[in-house]
């Protein structure tokens, strides 16, 4: 009992924690101590015996893994992102997109240049970034309320494109380690999930907006809003695109041989594809290389520490008896596999922290039961997404308060809505497709 109280304890600290802006390479091992403490686990190695589970032991050995396993994809993720930033690529990109979709589609052409670029390998944050000062004109020039761009940025990079198949992003590559899968896992309930998607938080989004529109919100200008620099000189809209595609077409070539090391390869690529593509318009290529790597470090550097938190719960007698309750929950294995791994992606604020965490745990037990591995990736892929988004997520909160200037009072409501609930109700259909033999 008192395990149990540890666990779910600690939990709920490390969500207190991380939204009252405590760092969580400190809330993490802080967290996993609380656990450790209330679950009589000893502190250090040199209290058990060789192998046994002790605090400092399985917070470290989950940490370094995590890192060892994805330090290069993100290193090179971030890296692509920045070259990208760097060179105005990324920026000619999304002002084409949204130069022919035009003003009357101003939150379309926001969310279609958010999952162009995401789609295409671009770091999450680096497109927030990217597209706001965009994203801000045309919501001027359209009159719309302001508090809305954190959704229309968050719907365009963290739903539809993040976890469906075939894309370079970090949360759909994580089970192939696991399963023996690959990136297009699933794909043809993929697609449908992602139509879905696109159509069904589109029209919701759009409903929000006309409901606040109706009752007089408007645009409201601030003095630090960002200016498009119409005087900087950017690269073709399709040179930019190019190593986009570069990500994708060698992540798709190498995918069966390589696994997930075919992102390595994908992204280096789509580096030097920048770079030999769009040299003359870098400001700073070695300053791009070394924010990126800043930024990766920093990345999974809190990812990790969220890794080492899931390594000392799943020490606990409690973490064992929570996993033995969803693996027999009743129905499709595809219900418990979704629910473990979305409740703990919510709990720790990462989709690639609870694949990480609940894939090593439920992989092998499913599979052994005869699961579709496909389905499981897919599954699995999708409903990362879902909780992760809620107000203690990273990026949630770099694009909210960080990126947009906004509160979580004003914008989390159609944050919420498109990045939790939308993808959540696709995870379910999800299931029923692959119950019904689809993609199998």
């Amino acid at each position: 009992m008192l395990s149990m109280i540890g666990l779910i304890g600690g939990l709920a600290l490390l969500i207190y924690l991380t939204m009252r802006g405590m760092n969580l390479l400190v809330a993490g091992p802080l967290c996993a101590l609380f656990v450790a403490v209330l679950s009589g686990l000893p502190l250090f190695p040199q209290l058990v015996g060789e192998g046994e589970a002790n605090f400092v032991g399985n917070y470290m050995t989950g940490f370094t893994s995590f890192v060892a396993s994805w330090y290069l994809m993100f290193l090179l993720g971030a890296i692509f992102g920045k070259v990208m930033e760097d060179s105005g690529a990324a920026d000619s990109v999304s002002q084409w997109v949204v130069e022919k979709l035009g003003m009357k589609r101003a939150v379309m052409a926001i969310v279609v240049a958010c999952a162009v670029l995401t789609y295409g390998g671009v770091s999450l944050f680096v497109v927030g970034f990217s597209v706001y000062p965009m994203a801000v004109s045309l919501f001027r020039q359209a009159d719309l309320p302001r508090r809305f761009i954190p959704g229309a940025l968050a719907f365009g990079s963290v739903t539809f494109t993040m976890t469906s198949a075939g894309s370079p992003e970090i949360q759909n590559w994580i089970p192939i380690e696991f399963l023996g899968t690959s990136p297009y896992a699933g794909w043809e309930v993929s697609l449908i999930v992602a139509v879905f998607m696109i159509v069904f938080g589109y029209w919701w989004l759009k409903r929000m907006i006309s409901k606040a529109v109706a009752k007089g919100e408007r645009f409201v200008a601030r003095e630090n809003d960002p200016q498009i620099d119409n005087g900087r000189k950017l690269p073709n809209p399709f040179l930019g695109l190019i190593p986009l595609l570069v990500v994708l077409i060698i992540s798709y070539v190498f995918h069966d041989s390589l696994k997930q090391s075919a992102l390595i390869v994908a992204l280096l690529s789509g580096i030097i594809a920048t770079y030999l593509l769009n040299r003359s318009y870098f400001k700073s290529f070695k300053n791009a290389i070394s924010e990126g790597t800043m930024g990766a470090l920093i990345a999974i550097g809190n990812t990790a520490a969220v890794v080492g938190f899931g390594g000392v719960a799943k020490a606990v007698p409690a973490f064992e008896t929570a996993v033995n309750a969803i693996t027999n929950i009743p129905g499709s294995p595809l219900i418990g596999g979704a629910i473990a791994v979305s409740v703990i992606a919510g709990m720790t604020g990462s989709a690639s922290g609870g694949q990480a965490i609940a894939l090593p745990i439920l992989a092998p037990h499913y599979l052994d039961a005869g699961v579709n591995p496909e389905a499981l990736h897919r599954v699995a892929a999708i409903s990362s997404g879902a909780l992760d988004s809620l107000p203690h997520n990273g990026y949630v909160v770099t694009t909210v308060n960080a990126i947009c200037g906004e509160s979580h009072k004003d914008a989390y409501g159609a944050v919420g809505a498109l990045t939790v609930i939308v993808p959540a109700i696709g995870v379910v259909l999800a299931i029923i497709l692959f119950s019904f033999g689809l993609g199998i």
